[in-house]
């Protein structure tokens, strides 16, 4: 198998042409590595991936799986095993598994398929947890030795709790304006969710103004020990450390100490303010104090387009009333061809070769009948008179498209090899620039501009496709660059660009 010159490969599969069919092929490989099996082969993916339709034939999967062992999800070897003959032994056959990396990238898939469907939670049973073990820690400080096992296990609870609360109160503070919008909702629904959410909002404020005053003030109480408990768990941690000298133990020690101590100060500002700023139990206690304002809103607007609704009765009466104000039976036949849309349309010729010539204004029921060929209602059109066209011979337009693909990908590379030299270059320095090279210069410039928020601001990104990376830094204000092309000059503020192709990036 060719070595993976570039790990952004491993993830081409999910948006080539063919995504859906080597997602099936994947997941076969995901499957069997949960089941523990080594290696598959080609028929076995066949009959234990799950097709949106019929199978495809056995030489779409090789096809497949050969593609997939080029981008490095999976690997390859011979399969010597059903050799029954010399034929045999030389006929390609191969046994494939999951790669590292392509087992790196379906647990990324995973966990991304997991954090999008995950519902953001107000969780008031984190903070009673965090309390109660806030709680263990002074108990343990208080003791005459403190068991440093005891401390390690309570700090460890602590921290996976505290983790918890945080993610779900970040997806809540960015996805509660959405979970509030009800303008699709039945009215009956409405209401009940209404008076769901309005409590759960309320009761998760009681809940964390109640708890926020206890987290504090046991925050407090631990200040003076929680230094020393923290070393006492550092130095548990690091005996775990792989050997060294005792530099290195004490380097190790103090890099785990520093981990906790990093973790207490961010556990510390959700509860206290850090200068100017409110701590993150105020600013989830307003978001989610302000969620119920936009929650009323939501409602009243869907009452105010509930009152003002279309009445189709309504509008029957009125036009009953119309009717009667007609004052003769002509004017009345035109309010009927206006209200109901009953208008000639003979001008869509459905029977062009009829041997009578009506005209746009004749009724249907004056008219003779329009046959209409069967075919007209099953596939839409009708079927042309005479002999079916000839088959026409594509192949050289077909030629002829490989051969403009083929020269305009060769234009392409060799704009990327004119432009992603690796190196900073000023725009003033590019000089003139070919029709191809111009059009992928523009392009790469629009997607850098893209994500920059001030004029002056350096903007380093990839590129859509992932082949390049770029580089763009401002230059003086009063620079200006000049690009001579076929198409007219192109002018503007001097930057000094790096365009490096993700291949030579390490």
């Amino acid at each position: 198998m060719p070595a993976i010159r570039n790990s952004t490969d491993l993830f081409r599969h999910v948006s080539a042409e063919k995504a859906a069919f080597y997602r099936c092929i994947m997941e076969v490989f995901a499957a069997a590595k949960r089941q523990y099996r080594l290696q598959l082969r080609p028929d076995e993916v066949l009959v234990e991936a799950k097709w949106p339709s019929s199978p495809p034939p056995i030489e779409d999967v090789n096809a497949a799986l050969t593609q997939l062992a080029v981008w490095g999800n999976l690997e390859s070897q011979p399969d010597t095993s059903r050799v029954s003959s010399l034929g045999d032994f030389y006929r390609a056959r191969f046994l494939y598994r999951l790669s590292q990396g392509g087992e790196a990238v379906e647990s990324a898939l995973v966990v991304f398929e997991q954090t999008l469907r995950r519902r953001a939670e107000l969780q008031t049973v984190a903070l009673e947890d965090i309390a109660s073990r806030l709680q263990a820690l002074k108990a343990l400080a208080n003791e005459a030795q403190p068991d440093a096992a005891k401390i390690h296990e309570t700090l460890r609870d602590l921290v996976r709790v505290f983790e918890s609360l945080a993610d779900n109160a970040q997806a809540f503070m960015a996805g509660a304006a959405r979970s509030v919008e009800l303008q699709q909702a039945d009215a009956t629904a409405v209401a009940s969710y209404k008076r769901r959410v309005i409590d759960y909002l309320e009761r998760f404020m009681g809940d964390l103004v109640r708890r926020s005053d206890t987290i504090a003030g046991l925050i407090l109480a631990l200040e003076p020990s929680i230094d020393g408990m923290l070393q006492q768990v550092a130095g548990r941690e690091a005996q775990d450390a792989a050997p060294g000298d005792d530099q290195d133990r004490v380097a190790t020690q103090a890099i785990y100490w520093n981990t906790w101590r990093e973790r207490w100060r961010g556990l510390r500002g959700w509860f206290f303010r850090t200068g100017h700023e409110p701590s993150q139990a105020e600013l989830l206690r307003a978001r989610a104090r302000s969620a119920i304002p936009q929650l009323l809103g939501a409602i009243a607007a869907l009452n105010e387009r509930r009152a003002g609704r279309s009445d189709r009765s309504a509008d029957f009466r009125t036009l009953g009333a119309w009717f009667v104000d007609c004052a003769d039976n002509d004017e009345a036949h035109r309010l009927a061809r206006a209200a109901f849309a009953l208008n000639p349309a003979r001008h869509y010729s459905l029977n062009p070769d009829a041997d009578v010539e009506l005209s746009a204004g004749t009724r249907w029921a004056d008219a003779p009948p329009l046959r209409i060929h069967p075919r007209l209602r099953e596939y839409g059109e009708a079927a042309p008179r005479g002999p079916l066209a000839r088959v026409r011979d594509r192949a050289a337009d077909r030629a002829r498209l490989a051969y403009e693909l083929a020269e305009e990908a060769q234009q392409v590379e060799a704009a990327r090899q004119r432009l992603a030299t690796g190196q900073p270059t000023r725009l003033s320095d590019l000089g003139e620039l070919d029709r191809h090279t111009f059009g992928l210069f523009l392009g790469l410039l629009g997607e850098a501009l893209t994500d920059q928020d001030d004029p002056d601001a350096k903007v380093e990104r990839q590129t859509g496709d992932g082949l390049l990376h770029i580089s763009l830094t401002p230059l003086a204000p009063g620079s200006v660059a000049r690009i001579e092309t076929p198409l007219g000059v192109f002018s503007g503020r001097d930057h000094l660009i790096t365009i490096t192709s993700t291949r030579d990036i390490r």
